[in-house]
């Protein structure tokens, strides 16, 4: 079985794959200074949970916008599934996508992955509108040519830069109110955030797709996409699994490369 890992600025997602079907996820909030070890003894109980352990594992693969989590997270690879993982970003690691950037190593981890894990389920031009702690929006060609994109602050983001540079406007959750006018200072900053990201997000849609000059399918993923269903204009899939799909693809790849 593989054991495939996205580490994020915020949460870091572990999940089981037998060969034909996932069999468990897990997320747990991001914590660089967290060892191998810590992650084992967390990884294991809920493993149990699902009838799984560490000698189920055989495979791993890794992506990681975290250096220091990433160290620790080979070291849980290698010493609890005695495997060295396949890790994004790594010399000679394929990822099956080209990378068209005036400088092809800044292309983060995870946005390559989201690519690849588009590219082998949607056809034609795509771009994936990623909402974790940055909202990315990554255009890959319908030859599968990573061509770039846009990096904005996340939603959460830019609420709690709203609550801790305004000493008066409180910590509210994120939802869609139900008018665009607030009435009070809770519906006036859930309006402002929610229709803002919105309108942020069918906006640079609508720019990319003018300046690109193609048709173009739009493919929502991340943490809080779901919420943006219903909401936006310009979104045509909302997909969950678009970066542990992408993960499976590269753990595949160089897998047939090695004979495995």
């Amino acid at each position: 079985m593989l054991l495939a890992i996205d580490c994020g600025n915020t949460n870091t997602l572990f999940a089981v794959h037998d060969g034909q079907d996932w069999r468990a996820q897990w997320r747990t909030a991001t914590y660089s200074p967290r060892t191998a070890d810590e992650y084992a003894v967390w990884l294991a109980q809920l493993m149990s949970l699902q009838g799984l352990s560490f000698d189920d594992l055989s495979a791993c693969v890794i992506s990681s916008v975290v250096p220091q989590s990433l160290f620790n997270l080979r070291n849980l690879s290698k010493r609890y599934l005695k495997t060295d993982p396949v890790v994004i970003g790594d010399t000679g690691v394929n990822l099956g996508i080209s990378v068209n950037l005036d400088r092809p190593g800044e292309a983060g981890a995870d946005r390559l992955v989201n690519a690849l894990g588009c590219k082998v389920k949607y056809p034609g031009h795509l771009i994936i509108v990623d909402s974790g702690t940055a909202t990315t929006f990554d255009i890959v060609s319908a030859d599968g040519v990573f061509e770039g994109g846009i990096i904005a602050p996340g939603i959460n983001l830019s609420m709690q830069a709203l609550h801790n540079a305004a000493a008066q406007l409180p910590r509210i959750a994120i939802e869609r109110p139900e008018r665009v006018i607030g009435k009070n200072t809770v519906g006036a900053m859930q309006s402002g955030v929610f229709w803002g990201y919105i309108d942020l997000i069918d906006g640079l849609i609508g720019r990319i797709r003018a300046e690109y000059g193609q048709p173009m399918s739009v493919i929502a993923t991340g943490g809080v996409a779901s919420l943006f269903e219903g909401a936006s204009r310009a979104i045509d899939h909302f997909d969950a699994d678009v970066t542990i799909r992408g993960l499976l693809e590269v753990w595949r790849l160089n897998s047939v490369r090695k004979g495995a």
